[in-house]
């Protein structure tokens, strides 16, 4: 098993790329301590306050955003960092070759049923004519990113990582604080029996997502000629993870259960990373209507529909909207 750092190496990432994902990865070291010791570390349950997202913040939603950003701003290479547990950005070095967006702890209300979470991490050039305390500096489409990945804090500590030449899968060897790469070029089965959906939201949702659940609900009986099995950990990052080892596919589509935020999940902090994460995989990411990676952001907390996973899957997910557009 080899480490991280003769890995990317040998893909010719940057000296400097690589210095910072260890960095980044040297926090989620310290995140996954405190996740597993739980009660113990008195880091469990909620603060007082929301973040920007009008979401409460669990305690160790604040402890994680903290270490990343502090140790994130300390490497001299990054020239600003955006959180979702952020107002605004954070400037850093005003010379720095690197943006950082980050999710700190994806999941985090399942931290006090001791289950699945994980910090989701993408990582963007930075404009060299651009102040370090302009927000638009963050504001591009995700095959704009140098890296992305996330680590998942489960019965093991496991990190998913691609510098765009492809997606692999490292775990934490705890005896000596390193991680090592347990699965070389991850590959994403094209066809699937499985999806992950909030079924609780269906009445929500729009015609052809209404449409094409019901399908795969059917099973052998209806137009798919398959019975399928649903799975869902509420914690995008499990749920992805899933798929990455055995296929899949996972969405958080359009609804209207409130008009006002018809998209639940981030782009900067969780589609564009995780879709870059699927697609180096062989798999498929898209809003229903276009592919997630080519969207132009318009602001840095900007949500979106997501449906990625297994392609053909995906793809017949596609057809269902695409059907729905040409009838109209």
């Amino acid at each position: 098993m080899r480490r991280i750092s003769p890995v990317l190496q040998q893909d010719g990432v940057d000296s400097d790329l690589i210095s910072l994902i260890k960095t980044i990865l040297a926090a989620c070291r310290e995140i996954s301590f405190r996740v597993s010791q739980g009660e113990l570390a008195g880091v469990l349950g909620s603060t007082l306050s929301e973040n920007v997202q009008g979401e409460t913040q669990k305690k160790l939603d604040v402890i994680a955003n903290e270490l990343l950003k502090e140790v994130i701003l300390e490497t001299g290479v990054v020239k600003a960092i955006s959180s979702e547990e952020e107002d605004d950005i954070v400037a850093g070095n005003p010379k720095g070759r690197y943006l950082v967006t980050f999710d700190p702890l994806d999941g985090s209300s399942n931290t006090d049923i001791n289950s699945l979470i994980g910090t989701i991490f993408s990582i963007l050039p930075a404009p060299a004519d651009k102040d370090a305390d302009d927000a638009s500096i963050f504001l591009q489409p995700g095959t704009a990113q140098v890296a992305a990945g996330y680590v998942l804090y489960g019965p093991s500590t496991m990190l998913a990582l691609s510098t765009g030449k492809g997606t692999r899968l490292y775990t934490l060897d705890k005896t000596y604080g390193g991680f090592l790469l347990t699965e070389d070029k991850v590959t994403l089965p094209k066809y699937t029996s499985e999806f992950a959906i909030n079924m609780s939201n269906q009445r929500f949702w729009q015609a052809p997502m209404q449409s094409y659940i019901q399908d795969l609900l059917l099973g052998k009986e209806g137009p798919r000629g398959k019975n399928y099995n649903m799975r869902w950990i509420a914690a995008m990052v499990g749920d992805v993870h899933r798929i990455l080892c055995r296929g899949g596919l996972f969405a958080y589509p359009t609804d209207n259960k409130d008009p006002n935020k018809p998209y639940k999940l981030r782009l900067m902090y969780e589609a564009n990373p995780m879709s870059m994460l699927v697609e180096q995989a062989g798999g498929l990411s898209i809003t229903g209507t276009e592919r997630i990676l080519e969207i132009q952001p318009d602001d840095i907390h900007q949500r979106v529909a997501v449906i990625l996973g297994s392609r053909h899957e995906v793809e017949t997910c596609l057809a269902y909207h695409q059907k729905a557009v040409s009838t109209n």
